[in-house]
């Protein structure tokens, strides 16, 4: 998992890259929320890139979610964009979009 962040007219982009899963999920919380740390508090918004992620499954529910509260915390909204079809339904079904809508 590598996640690739820029931060452009005031919007922290952060691209997720690879698989989403127990293991990386665990590294990806760290990066993100060091990210949240740093560019929070100078950011209007979060959006999740998740064209580069080629596998999720549960845990990357549970990441999306605990980085919505994480940047919630800092009054930052959290979007995602470009997620496959497969992730898509996923945050479907599982009501991540009530959350975390699609930018």
């Amino acid at each position: 998992m590598r996640i690739d962040a820029e931060r452009r007219d005031n919007v922290l982009y952060l691209r997720l890259n690879g698989e989403m899963d127990e293991y990386t999920a665990g590294i990806a919380r760290r990066d993100v929320d060091r990210l949240a740390e740093t560019y929070a508090t100078v950011s209007e918004r979060a959006v999740f890139d998740l064209s580069g992620l080629s596998f999720m499954d549960s845990t990357g529910i549970g990441f999306l979610i605990g980085r919505y509260k994480k940047f919630k915390r800092y009054g930052v909204p959290v979007y995602v964009t470009n997620p496959s079809v497969g992730t898509d339904r996923i945050l479907e079904m599982s009501g991540v979009y009530t959350l975390i809508p699609k930018a």
